[in-house]
């Protein structure tokens, strides 16, 4: 089966789960197509699909992040040191959906289920999205075996599915109304050290973390990312099973923020 083949399936089998969509028409375009499917995923509840679904939509999505470029932390080259163990800072600016590392960061909201709005931006929908409808459904299991949504300043570990990351790391930042307080640092700065925490309880040797709380959630960027930093040079201060931690940006921007904040040249791209 052809990747345009497995695109349509995958779009008949969405639109058949929902009533008033039964019928609509499938786009002749392929960059129609993808995003008709990105928004049918995006919006699809966290329920079980089959296994005859899965199977199409692991494949297609394997071959789609394949043909975007896989990168590998391994291949990064460090930006700075950290600890007295060795430990590297990385600088990386990419899709973070594309990173093959054992954990990359998710800036989730206290649903934890991801983003339902169709073809939205922030990285909560992309990752959801490039991992498979399978991580929704993990996700919805975390929150309705722990009977609440996500706390702020927390993190919870799933698979990373389709993902070239094995997994991914949820965590909720703060959501700054107005000025930053000491409450939504500490906040933020607790995001970053649960999920090193818990990345080392699993005995990870390399993260990835997004700029958690940027963007939607309105922390501003310069302050956000000297947060990260020290809190990621802090917590690389102990014994610790992780080596590599990458600061992921997207934009320029947050690019110029964390070289100067890590003090070197180095840029993966």
């Amino acid at each position: 089966m052809r990747q345009s083949e497995r695109r349509q399936l995958l779009i008949r089998e969405l639109l058949g789960e929902r009533p008033e969509y039964r019928g609509a028409v499938v786009p002749s375009g392929a960059d129609d197509q993808r995003l008709l499917l990105r928004a049918l995923m995006n919006m699809r509840e966290a329920t079980p699909a089959s296994a005859e679904f899965l199977a199409v939509q692991d494949t297609y999505l394997r071959e789609e992040t394949a043909g975007h470029g896989i990168t590998d932390v391994e291949d990064l080259t460090p930006i700075a040191a950290a600890g007295p163990a060795g430990g590297q800072l990385y600088l990386w600016q990419g899709d973070i959906t594309t990173l093959r590392a054992d954990a990359i960061v998710n800036a989730a909201n206290s649903g934890m289920c991801g983003c339902f709005v169709p073809n939205h931006r922030c990285i909560d929908n992309a990752i959801h999205t490039f991992a498979g409808v399978q991580l929704r459904c993990a996700c919805a299991e975390i929150v309705a075996k722990q009977g609440h949504p996500e706390p702020t300043g927390r993190a919870k570990i799933t698979p990373g599915f389709n993902l070239p990351a094995a997994r991914v790391i949820h965590t909720v930042g703060p959501i700054v109304r107005g000025g930053v307080t000491p409450r939504d640092r500490e906040l933020l700065a607790s995001c970053y050290r649960s999920c090193l925490e818990l990345a080392a309880a699993h005995g990870l040797t390399s993260i990835a973390f997004c700029c958690i709380s940027t963007g939607e959630f309105c922390f501003p960027n310069r302050e956000a990312a000297r947060i990260a930093v020290a809190s990621v040079q802090e917590f690389m201060q102990t014994p610790t099973s992780v080596k590599k931690v990458v600061f992921n940006v997207f934009k320029d921007l947050d690019r110029e923020i964390y070289a100067e904040l890590l003090g070197g040249a180095n840029l993966d791209r």
